[in-house]
């Protein structure tokens, strides 16, 4: 099973910008999609963005345009550039991994995350 670990987060205020890193315990080269979830209180987990292996992405509506997803295969990292956050971005994100852009199977079991929240 393939571990994740999510880092990055922390108090940020309103109209920041911070990075989000997922750094993978094996190599994510064959991994066809991954993607950055965020769970609210009270809230179910969703999925805010993913990435294929070729590089197309694909964002919900709520971040799109703020947000951008990369992932570096040399260092089996993903990432989450955040900017101009909002208070509703508050959150726990965290990452995972598809054999296909269903999300229906993780490769991966669910960490910590991190803690992102967005006050002034």
């Amino acid at each position: 099973q393939v571990q994740f670990v999510e880092s990055g987060g922390g108090l940020v205020q309103p109209g920041g910008s911070p990075r989000l890193s997922c750094a993978a315990s094996r190599s994510i080269l064959s991994i066809y999609v991954m993607g950055w979830y965020r769970q609210a209180p009270g809230k179910q987990r969703e999925l805010v963005a993913g990435i294929s292996s070729s590089g197309i992405t694909k964002y919900a509506d709520s971040v799109k345009g703020r947000f951008t997803i990369s992932r570096d295969n040399a260092v089996n990292t993903l990432y989450l550039q955040m900017n101009s956050l909002k208070p509703e971005d508050t959150a726990v994100y965290y990452c995972n991994g598809a054999p296909d852009d269903n999300f229906l199977f993780l490769l991966g079991s669910w960490g910590q995350g991190t803690q992102v929240t967005v006050s002034s």
